[in-house]
């Protein structure tokens, strides 16, 4: 009986180019944690402002919400493995320029900024064709669930050891080497495409105007409120709740009066409860209604939230941290695998490209909103806040999930 549950949480495996995926992506999303983990800390050791933090996220994030939407016309229109061959080489460049400028010694604030707002571009096309790809690695697409939730198993194992091995290094080597490492790590990525084997790609027959194709997508969403409603609460979510990182860099330093490493554990703590939710997601049998554990996990983030903003002792703090993880990750792995398996096989990659639009629109957002009123009422207090929002969005959409589902046309 274990052996066999063992198999059903990584049945996804049998797929070979999925595996080939995975590998490369556990090794690169490693280096992409890393390097967030460092961005963050300079930004704050030299600016002591959650709001700079916040205007950093924003620099990132919300190029990708301008782009998403050309990004899913294009990830539907083109051959989404040469996109993310094309993007994934232009996201180590990136990397590359931010090695170079901070080793250097000579660089300012906005020039960081800028190199984010390029990230912020790349991911634009990056996600609408990256996430439908996986649709098409996993043959079985009753596995499609989990394949997805080990995938974001495998982005929280990265988000674990990233920033605890991020802060070892910035203690010791500072910031440049983590981009280095993280310019690396892209080969592993690439290296991992170049050895898949994808049927040739047909494009679409009839091409019509991006400006249609969007309008398709729209009218489509206002078609399936099971999938428009998914998207509204993830909108909710990077709008008010997620933006909590932003302060977990004033909790370690002016908080817990630690450095580098204390927000590293921070982080580490987080990913380690995001990795356990994602495994427990994995775990759920074929045809689970994961709406519960998308509301659930909502709750368990809310909760923790709550208790990690009224703790003044780190040691104490990082098994609230594990709980904020554990409920973090959990809501966006689960309505990802539920729009992927409910959406019109031509219409992923806009439905993906509203997905991305929602949470790289409202994130970055999000995070100025929330360092400026951190500002305001200190770091403790606005969590504090944020818990309390989680539990009240989550039993919200309880009734609004419920009343928009419908069952999948066929």
């Amino acid at each position: 009986m274990e052996t066999k549950r063992i198999g059903d949480t990584f049945r996804a495996f049998q797929d070979r180019n999925y595996v080939l995926f995975f590998a490369g992506q556990s090794v690169s999303q490693i280096g992409t944690w890393m390097q967030r983990t460092a961005i963050i800390w300079v930004i704050y050791s030299l600016t002591h402002s959650a709001a700079m933090i916040g205007l950093a996220m924003f620099a990132q994030q919300f190029p990708s919400f301008l782009l998403s939407l050309a990004g899913g016309v294009a990830a539907d229109r083109y051959d989404r493995y040469k996109i993310l061959l094309i993007t994934q080489t232009a996201s180590m460049i990136q990397a590359v320029l931010l090695a170079v400028l901070v080793l250097s010694g000579h660089y300012l604030i906005w020039e960081i900024l800028v190199l984010g707002t390029v990230l912020g571009i790349i991911n634009a096309f990056d996600v609408p064709a990256r996430q439908p790809m996986v649709h098409e690695m996993v043959k079985n697409k009753e596995d499609l669930a989990n394949a997805i939730s080990l995938n974001s198993a495998m982005v929280n194992l990265a988000r674990l050891i990233g920033p605890a091995l991020s802060g070892i290094v910035l203690q010791q080597f500072g910031a440049g080497v983590c981009f280095i490492i993280n310019a690396a790590s892209f080969l592993a990525v690439i290296t991992s495409l170049l050895l898949m084997r994808f049927k040739p790609f047909v494009p679409p027959v009839v091409k019509k105007k991006v400006i249609t194709e969007l309008a398709e997508g729209w009218t489509y969403l206002k078609q399936t409120p099971n999938i428009a409603m998914l998207i509204a609460l993830l909108l909710c979510l990077s709008l008010l709740i997620l933006p909590y990182d932003t302060l977990i860099p004033v909790f370690a330093k002016a908080i817990f009066e630690g450095n580098a490493a204390t927000y590293g554990y921070i982080t580490g703590a987080i990913g380690l409860g995001a990795l356990i939710g994602t495994f427990f997601l994995a775990s759920a049998k074929r045809g689970a209604d994961l709406r519960k554990f998308l509301l659930g996990s909502i709750i368990v983030l809310g909760i923790g939230l709550m208790l990690f903003s009224h703790t003044s002792y780190f040691p104490v703090s990082l098994p609230f941290a594990v709980i904020i993880g554990l409920g973090s990750i959990t809501p966006m792995s689960a309505s990802i695998a539920v729009i992927q398996t409910e959406a019109a096989s031509h219409m992923r990659g806009r439905v993906m490209s509203y997905v991305a639009m929602a949470y790289f629109g409202m994130l970055p957002l999000g995070s100025l909103l929330i360092g400026i009123i951190s500002q305001k009422i200190g770091a403790p207090a606005t969590m504090f806040c944020q818990g309390i929002l989680a539990v009240l969005i989550a039993l919200l959409f309880i009734k609004l999930l419920y009343q928009s589902k419908q069952p999948i046309a066929e």
